[in-house]
């Protein structure tokens, strides 16, 4: 397990006074409801299903919320207003999550550092330092990509992710190695390369300990010693341990 894949394990959600009981049961994972209509909506985190549809644009959903968030966009209507800032949501999530700008409230905790955060996605828990970073992930539980690129009309789910995509088109490389003067169109990418001037592996095989540079190099390190081949080519359907 990867230290990333640790800290998000045990990060936890903000608990709630546990006074009711919880008889409705998922046969699948086994997590525990109050109440049947919750359970039916986990239900559709295994299943995939997606009962909601929009009239304007067709996109289907697995909660009604979702829909009617998407039918925001498509409107413009922000109904859920902060009293002390005045600021407009599509949603009541957001304007929870903004509202702790102004409260300071962290009620997302770390089991291992014991830090705390504001942000967190109301489905799945997942936590965050930055509000932006919850509105940017929700999105992939709605499928919703705002940002277009104007060159080849690809969209994505995160401003960020868009400005990296038309590096592509462009050729720019902002992110300089300050020990060869190489450039990267990311600061990913660059973080990556600085491992082979300073020998750091940071990432570890749980099986035998191994170290490795990447997360990549560790994934295809583990495929081989399962014996695993997740990558498939699509005209001759042979299966490899890396993406080549």
């Amino acid at each position: 397990m990867t230290d990333y894949s640790l800290i998000m394990n045990n990060l936890t959600e903000p608990k709630t006074p546990d006074t009711k009981e919880k008889p409705y049961h998922c046969d699948i994972c086994g997590k525990s409801f109050s109440n049947c209509g919750n359970l039916t909506k986990h239900k559709r985190t295994h299943t995939g299903g997606k009962p909601y549809h929009c009239d304007v644009c067709g996109k289907s959903f697995s909660q009604n919320g979702h829909l009617t968030h998407q039918k925001h966009i498509h409107t413009g209507e922000k109904p859920y207003q902060c009293n002390i800032y005045g600021k407009s949501f599509p949603e009541s999530a957001p304007l929870r999550s903004h509202k702790r700008v102004h409260t300071g409230e962290k009620p997302y905790h770390c089991d291992i550092c014991g830090r705390s955060f504001s942000q967190g996605c109301d489905i799945c828990g997942k936590s965050f330092s930055q509000g932006g970073d919850v509105l940017k992930h929700k999105r992939t539980h709605t499928g919703e990509k705002p940002y277009h690129c104007t060159i080849c009309g690809r969209s994505f789910s995160g401003s960020s992710d868009l400005i990296k995509h038309k590096r592509i088109h462009t050729g720019e490389k902002p992110y300089h190695c300050n020990i060869c003067g190489k450039s990267f169109s990311e600061s990913s990418t660059l973080t990556r390369h600085k491992r082979i001037h300073t020998g750091e592996k940071p990432y570890f095989c749980n099986i035998c300990y191994k170290a490795f540079s990447t997360n990549s190099y560790l994934i295809s390190h583990k495929c081989i010693n399962t014996e695993e081949n997740p990558y498939q080519c699509d005209i001759c359907g042979k299966s490899f341990s890396q993406r080549l």
